[in-house]
């Protein structure tokens, strides 16, 4: 598939607010449900294994207004819990069987309470994380929690979720796992071969395609990249993180790109790169998902970690790994868990002489000539520093 094609159709599935991708998959499979999610984690192979599409929802963006949402929240939170509430109200998720509300912060947390009373038709879940990294004690947990959501979708399906299931869909998105490890290897190899916007466009499709299809997906792009011949700029090497939750509008990312930045790694889609090793298909599948969560997992501001001399350490790991000459924080405006990690991991990289700028931003943030000029201005300084 040529390169052009290949985007057009991830930036359609991105416009797409009426997902009308999982009706489509719905069509295709007659009595399969589609169970919807918010970010970052939940265990989206339990989903696929019950023979139901896993889709990640992450508010409006820039395209939606929020009239009805707002009534639920107050004005000093984050968007995206107001936004998804604007998608369920106007019948937008209305494909959707159930939606998933892992802790990332209260703010989710709440927004799931909610949720049960404006759709009591629908299934809804608080997924609760593991706090404790102890196999016996956090694992025994989390092995728990799966059971109890393993044992809930098997009733939506009408039909057990077998262990065969489950390992099964684990080979699926370990596969999956894998080609966007080899997406995100050649994107910090040659950046000006797969600009960050177009990378985020491909990931973000696997948020309402099947895994398989997503795979195939990735692929096709990887070799359509590497087929189109495009200039190498001296462009700064940088990294973007605190963009986990509430996603950034996809022109702030081009921005960043044409005010001179190669961003060679980010956070945005976080969930479909949680785990940085396959996952074991052998054994007990649910002990299997819980040591992989527990350890075999990225550091993320919305998972707890009590050992505090960690922090930073993922990151700083990161822009070795990825040749990154600077770190760009950006996070959305009120968002607790990734403006308060924030002076912590500042703290790493001054340490280790690693320049970083930071800013925040909404959802539907619309002036991107700001956030533009101080990212320019921050390539700039990475060029100076780096000739000095």
């Amino acid at each position: 598939m040529a390169l052009e094609d290949i985007l057009r159709r991830c930036e359609t599935l991105y416009e797409d607010l009426g997902f009308e991708a999982v009706g489509a998959w719905k069509a295709a499979h007659p009595g399969a449900k589609a169970i919807g999610y918010l970010p970052i984690y939940v265990p989206r192979e339990i989903i696929h294994a019950a023979g139901m599409l896993p889709v990640a929802i992450f508010g409006g963006g820039d395209q939606l207004e929020v009239i009805q949402g707002d009534a639920y929240y107050q004005s000093y939170i984050c968007r995206i819990p107001r936004s998804t509430l604007e998608l369920g109200l106007t019948g937008r998720l209305d494909r959707l069987d159930g939606m998933l509300f892992p802790s990332i912060c209260d703010v989710i947390r709440n927004l799931s309470g909610m949720w049960q009373i404006l759709f009591p038709g629908k299934y809804v879940r608080y997924v609760d994380l593991p706090q404790n990294y102890d196999d016996a004690i956090g694992g025994e947990f989390w092995v728990h929690e799966m059971q109890s959501l393993r044992e809930d979708l098997g009733r939506l399906a009408g039909r057990a979720v077998s262990d065969d299931d489950l390992r099964a869909s684990i080979a699926v998105y370990n596969e999956n796992r894998r080609a966007l490890r080899s997406l995100a290897e050649y994107r910090a190899r040659r950046p000006w071969q797969a600009p960050a916007s177009e990378v985020y466009l491909v990931l973000r499709a696997g948020g309402v395609l099947a895994p398989e299809e997503h795979t195939r997906l990735v692929r096709e792009y990887l070799a359509a990249a590497e087929a189109t011949a495009r200039p190498r700029r001296d462009n700064a090497r940088v990294v973007l993180t605190g963009a986990f939750c509430e996603q950034p509008p996809l022109a702030l990312l081009r921005s960043i790109e044409r005010a001179g930045c190669y961003i060679v790694a980010d956070d945005l889609q976080l969930g479909q790169q949680w785990f940085t090793e396959d996952i074991p298909t052998d054994g007990d599948p649910l002990q299997n998902l819980a040591r992989a969560f527990l350890h075999r997992s990225v550091q993320t501001s919305s998972k707890y970690d009590a050992r505090r001399e960690d922090k930073g350490r993922h990151l700083l790991a990161e822009v070795r790994a990825r040749g990154a000459e600077g770190v760009i924080f950006a996070a959305p405006s009120f968002c607790d868990p990734a403006l308060l990690e924030r002076p912590m991991l500042q703290d790493v990289l001054a340490r280790h002489g690693i320049p970083y700028t930071a800013f925040k931003y909404a959802e539907n943030t619309g002036q991107m000539a700001p956030i533009r000029e101080q990212a320019g201005t921050f390539a700039d300084s990475i060029k100076l520093w780096n000739a000095a």
